[in-house]
């Protein structure tokens, strides 16, 4: 069966930003630093594609790894599974 459509597919509204917040990227946010063992949550920055996670992502926790390049690597947990996805600090929130 042939593959219909990509990553960004039916996010239309998950990669939005609201009304109030367009506008310029936060630079404070776009360099912000974290530290191994700290829990943050995975926002989305539509503006900044580089360092983006899949849809299904948005919304949850997790705890920042190493520093890998300009990307943290995040260990969440995908039901009863833990993942690694490498993003881009503007991504994240620190809890």
């Amino acid at each position: 069966m042939q593959h219909i459509g990509c990553s960004r597919r039916k996010s239309r509204y998950k990669f939005r930003k609201n009304v109030r917040e367009r506008g310029k990227i936060s630079v404070t946010r776009f360099f912000q630093p974290f530290a191994a063992g700290e829990n943050v949550l995975l926002s989305v920055e539509p503006a900044v594609h580089s360092g983006l996670y899949h849809a299904r992502f948005v919304g949850k926790r997790g705890v920042i790894g190493q520093k890998v390049g300009r990307l943290y690597e995040v260990a969440i947990k995908d039901q009863n599974k833990m993942k690694t996805l490498l993003v881009h600090p503007v991504h994240l929130k620190k809890m």
